[in-house]
């Protein structure tokens, strides 16, 4: 099958929209799949191809450290001249609604993948009136450009749930992969995730960590409710607009503790490969903030790696996190009740341990293989039911 990808977001930028992406190149490229990936050019440059994928980079403007990409006639002349049996549009919103229009003028099969809620997005960053407004307005523009696809893809329940509700037709749930080869429990025995643990828990503090951008939307200061557990440190591993804010809400909230029963937190960085595995592997307890996550990815990975895992009881993480089984979920509108479920796994080395043991036993088989294997599925259907009307 001959697949072109028009995503928003590309290498070298990462994040969950490049990481999925990156993934279903990889494994559709052993399926024996030919692959075009059509991304926004980069003020730092990107890569030409990715896993013998040539990558066609459009013209872009740099918006809050992101390049986005703009609805040029480029899209147009890649997709003729490679001629696609389908489209695969990666969380569509301006790049991704001219691949939908232009894909829908040449009758081209299409998926869109729904993973970026846009629209909770711009409520968190506008408060008030204004900030309804503008939500709903966003809501308008998704509920269009996915009218335009044959097939949405939402990433779990809640998702499928909000773009139902929405009124976007032709919708199904394709949730994501977790490397579980790259993320496993063995990490914990190696001995550079020992020397770092040593470091960062000098006198056997539980290590509480967070892994992932740091900005608004990911809600990271929600951890300053954890500033007073005794003989904890809480771990930050990754970098965004929001770093010095997030860190400094962080270390006050650590300093006004009675006592000062913690360490300060520390930030590691950004890290990926081998470096992240090992990050997760040195944790206690691994801690989603966000409430506007439409899956989880972290979630996945901390489970894989065999960690107990805690989340907000709404989006995405409701569909990763069962109570008691692998983690907790932690009501956002109900202040105390984050520490109260980190403190239901601390309080327990044994359950905690139960509670990664399962939380691996969840994930291990969610590889990106099975779940392109999914997609593939997806795509032939949307394939087989635009024959007719092509060929009228």
């Amino acid at each position: 099958m001959r697949v072109a990808i028009v995503t928003e977001s590309f290498l070298p930028a990462v994040n969950g929209v490049t990481t999925s992406v990156c993934r279903v190149v990889e494994e559709l490229h052993r399926r024996g799949d030919e692959v075009v990936v059509v991304a926004p050019r980069t003020r730092v440059e990107g890569p030409a191809s990715f896993d013998g994928a040539p990558v066609h980079r459009v013209a872009s403007v740099p918006v809050r450290q992101f390049d986005v990409g703009l609805p040029t006639p480029e899209i147009e002349r890649v997709l003729v001249g490679f001629a696609p049996d389908v489209v695969h549009v990666a969380s569509p919103f301006v790049l991704g609604a001219r691949g939908l229009a232009t894909a829908r003028r040449l009758e081209l099969p299409t998926v869109a993948v729904f993973q970026t809620d846009v629209a909770a997005y711009v409520r968190q960053h506008t408060p008030g009136p204004a900030g309804a407004a503008t939500a709903a307005a966003t809501w308008r523009w998704i509920r269009r450009l996915h009218t335009w696809a044959d097939l949405t893809l939402a990433p779990s329940s809640s998702a499928r749930a909000d773009l139902e509700a929405q009124g976007v037709p032709r919708v199904e749930q394709w949730g994501r992969g977790v490397d579980a080869t790259l993320f496993n429990p063995a990490w914990r025995l190696d001995a550079l995730t020992r020397s770092l643990r040593r470091e960062l828990a000098p006198d056997g503090e539980r290590l509480v960590g967070y892994v992932g951008r740091l900005a608004p939307e990911k809600e990271v200061e929600r951890l300053a409710e954890l500033a007073d557990l005794p003989r904890t440190r809480l771990v930050v591993v990754g970098d965004g607009p929001s770093r010095a804010a997030v860190g400094a809400a962080l270390a006050e909230a650590v300093a006004a503790s009675p006592g000062r029963p913690t360490r300060p937190p520390v930030f590691l960085g950004s890290r990926a490969g081998d470096d992240l595995a090992r990050a997760y592997a040195c944790l206690d307890l691994f801690v989603h903030t966000g409430t506007a996550e439409t899956f989880g990815q972290t979630l996945q990975e901390a489970g894989a790696t065999g960690l107990p895992v805690v989340a907000p009881r709404r989006g995405g993480p409701v569909d990763l996190v069962t109570d008691a089984d692998n983690g907790y979920l932690f009501d956002p509108d109900l202040p105390g009740d984050l520490r109260a479920q980190v403190c239901r796994v601390l309080g327990s080395p044994d359950h905690a341990a139960d509670l990664g043991r399962r939380g691996h036993e969840r994930v291990r088989s969610r590889s990106w293989s099975v779940l392109t294997e999914d997609l593939a599925r997806h795509y032939g259907r949307v394939v087989r039911e635009r024959q007719p009307a092509r060929a009228a």
